[in-house]
C-alpha cells in the first residue's frame, strides 16, 4: 500500500525543500522502503528548458529526456533512483493537459474551473501508478504564494481522502537577529498559521536554521503549531549538504513519519556506504584546484557539475576546490593569469554565442599546456573547433550554431532538427546509447565497450570532417550505433583530454559517483 508525504516550505524560498525530500528518501531507503521522489513547480512554463538559469539555476534532463528542475538531480544523488517526466510537473503541464480534455470534449460539455478539474488533474499526478512504499511530493514555491494555491487544495483534499497514508511535512526558517542575539519563531508560527487557514495541518515541521535550536524553543514551536515535540527536527547549516540525512536521521525525522503513518519504527539503520563516504570527505586534506569555464556566474547554473566534481575529490581522498572562470573575460592576454592557478580545466556546456571565443582560448591554452581538459556538450563542441583552427589550420572553423556562414562548418545542426521553430522540448534529449572504440582512454575508464548516457542538445560534431580530425590526432572513439553520431573525443597523446556530447554530470550519485569524473579528478591529483 502505497504512502505519500507532501513537503512544502514558508517564509522564504531556497530553504532545501529539495535536500530535505532527498534526505527523507534516503532514510526511507535505509529502513528497506521503496521510494520516488516527485516536485511539482507553480510555474506557468511546460518545463524549465527555456529557462535563463540566472532565473532557475541548471536543468536536469531525465533518462527518458524531459527537461526538469535541479532538485531531481538532488533526489538522485541522494537516493540512486532514475527520474522521468512523470517526477516533474509544472502548471504549465496541468493546465495544457486540462485544456486538451476540455478541446477533445472529455469533460462532457461542463464548465471548467479550477477547483475540482485543474485539483481533480494535480491529485492524479500526485497519486501516481508506480508501485512503491512511499512517494514524496514537493511543492516549489512558498506558501502564500498565488499560484501555489490549487496545489495546496490538492494536498488538503488528499489529506483528507487518504487519511494516515498522508502525511505533511512543512520546511520553514527560524531567523537569527544578530542585534537582540534572538531566535524568532514567530514567521514559522505564520507560515503553519497561513497552512493551517488552507485547510492543511502539518504534521511534520523542520526549522530551517543558521543557529542551534534549543529544547525550549522547539517546545514553543510545538504547542503553537500544534505539533508533537518529537515532530520538530531542526536543519541547521552543515559543512555539506551530504550530512543532512544523518542530522535528520540523528534527529528521529524518518521514526517521527513512520509513527504518523502508523508504521513500527524498529531500529535505527546503519547507513554504512553513506557514513564510510562522509568519512572520505571528512578526511580529505589536499586541495586541487579545477577551472570551471562558463558564461553563468551562478552556482547553481553547473550545480551537477560542480557536485559531480566534489563527489569524484572525495573519492579520490582530495578537496576539489572549483574556481569559475567566466570565459566572457577570457582573452589571449590575460589567459595566463587567468588559468594559471588550476590543475585541470572543464568547458562548460551551455547554448549561444556569448563566451565561446574564450572557452575556446582556454581549450587552446589547456591543450597547449598539457592540462587535464573535460569538454562536456558545448564544451566539447568548442574542443572541436579549437582542434579545426588550430591544428587543421581552418581559421575560420567554427559551429552553426554560432556563424551560420561559415565554410568549416565543423559543428553543425541534426537535420531533423532543421525544420523546428519551438525551442521547447525539441532538442535531442535523454539517454541514448554509445559504442566506445576497442583500446581508446573512454573504453579503459568506462570499463565498457557500450555505454548510455543523457543528451540536451541540438547540434554535432559534422562527420565529414571525421577522417581528416583522426589522421591528425583526434580521435571519435564514442559513437552512437544507430546515427554514427559523434558521442565523445579525445587526443590519446594528452595527458587527459576529453569532450563529451553528452552530459555525464546527470548519472553521478552519492554513492557511485561517473567514472569519467573519477578519472579526471584523479589524473589531476597526481
Amino acid at each position: 500500500m502505497t504512502r505519500y508525504i507532501f513537503v512544502t516550505g514558508g517564509v522564504v524560498s531556497s530553504l532545501g525543500k529539495g535536500i530535505i525530500s532527498a534526505s527523507i528518501g534516503k532514510l526511507l531507503q535505509s529502513r528497506g522502503y521503496t521510494i520516488t521522489i516527485q516536485k511539482f513547480d507553480p510555474y506557468i512554463n511546460i518545463d524549465p528548458g527555456t529557462l535563463n538559469p540566472y532565473e532557475h539555476g541548471e536543468c536536469y534532463v531525465t533518462v527518458d529526456g524531459m527537461e526538469t528542475d535541479l532538485d531531481l538531480g538532488h533526489y538522485e544523488r541522494f537516493t540512486g533512483i532514475r527520474t522521468t517526466r512523470s517526477n516533474s510537473v509544472t502548471t504549465g503541464r496541468i493546465y495544457k493537459t486540462v485544456i486538451d480534455k476540455e478541446r477533445r470534449g472529455d469533460y462532457l460539455g461542463k464548465t471548467i474551473q479550477v477547483v475540482p478539474h485543474v485539483t481533480d488533474e494535480i491529485k492524479r499526478r500526485m497519486l501516481r501508478e508506480e508501485e512503491v512504499d512511499f512517494v514524496i511530493t514537493e511543492i516549489g514555491g512558498t506558501i502564500g504564494d498565488i499560484e501555489s494555491a490549487p496545489f495546496l487544495e490538492a494536498i488538503r483534499q488528499l489529506k483528507w481522502e487518504l487519511g494516515n497514508r498522508a502525511v505533511s511535512v512543512h520546511l520553514t526558517y527560524v531567523p537569527y537577529l544578530k542585534a537582540a542575539d534572538e531566535l524568532k519563531t514567530k514567521p514559522t508560527q505564520h507560515s503553519v498559521k497561513e497552512m493551517q487557514g488552507m485547510g492543511i495541518q502539518p504534521d511534520v515541521l523542520v526549522l530551517r536554521t543558521e543557529k542551534h535550536l534549543s529544547d525550549s524553543i522547539r517546545q514553543k514551536v510545538a504547542s503553537f503549531c500544534n505539533v508533537d515535540l518529537e515532530c520538530v527536527v531542526q536543519s541547521e547549516d552543515m559543512p555539506s549538504i551530504y550530512e543532512v540525512p544523518v542530522s535528520m536521521q540523528q534527529q528521529g525525522l524518518d521514526a517521527a513519519i513512520l509513527r504518523k503513518f502508523g508504521i513500527p519504527v524498529g531500529e535505527m539503520p546503519s547507513m554504512t556506504s553513506w557514513h564510510h563516504f562522509l568519512e572520505l570527505q571528512r578526511s580529505a586534506k589536499t586541495e586541487v584546484h579545477v577551472g570551471l569555464v562558463g558564461k553563468y556566474d551562478l552556482q547553481d547554473a553547473y550545480k551537477s557539475i560542480r557536485e559531480s566534481l566534489n563527489l569524484a575529490g572525495i573519492y579520490n581522498h582530495v578537496k576539489v576546490k572549483i574556481e569559475f572562470i567566466n570565459s566572457e573575460q577570457l582573452t589571449k592576454d590575460n589567459i595566463e593569469e587567468k588559468l594559471s592557478t588550476v590543475s585541470g580545466v572543464l568547458i562548460c556546456p551551455g547554448f549561444g554565442q556569448r563566451g565561446i571565443e574564450g572557452k575556446i582560448k582556454a581549450v587552446e591554452y589547456a591543450r597547449k599546456k598539457n592540462i587535464p581538459t573535460f569538454g562536456i556538450c558545448l564544451g566539447m563542441q568548442m574542443m572541436v573547433i579549437e582542434f579545426a583552427r588550430n591544428v587543421l589550420g581552418y581559421q575560420d572553423a567554427n559551429s552553426r550554431e554560432m556563424d551560420a556562414e561559415t565554410p568549416h562548418n565543423v559543428i553543425d545542426i541534426m537535420e531533423e532538427q532543421k525544420t523546428i521553430t519551438n525551442m521547447g522540448g525539441t532538442m535531442r534529449l535523454g539517454a541514448y546509447d554509445c559504442v566506445l572504440r576497442k583500446g581508446s582512454r573512454v573504453a579503459a575508464i568506462y570499463d565498457s565497450l557500450q555505454i548510455s548516457e543523457r543528451h540536451r542538445h541540438r547540434f554535432e560534431f559534422n562527420n565529414y570532417y571525421k577522417n581528416e580530425f583522426e589522421k591528425n590526432g583526434m580521435q571519435c572513439v564514442g559513437l552512437n550505433p544507430e546515427s554514427d553520431l559523434v558521442e565523445i573525443v579525445e587526443i590519446p597523446e594528452h595527458r587527459w583530454f576529453i569532450g563529451t556530447q553528452f552530459h555525464p554530470e546527470y548519472s553521478s550519485t552519492v554513492l557511485h559517483p561517473h567514472p569519467l569524473f573519477m578519472n579526471f579528478i584523479k589524473e589531476i591529483a597526481k
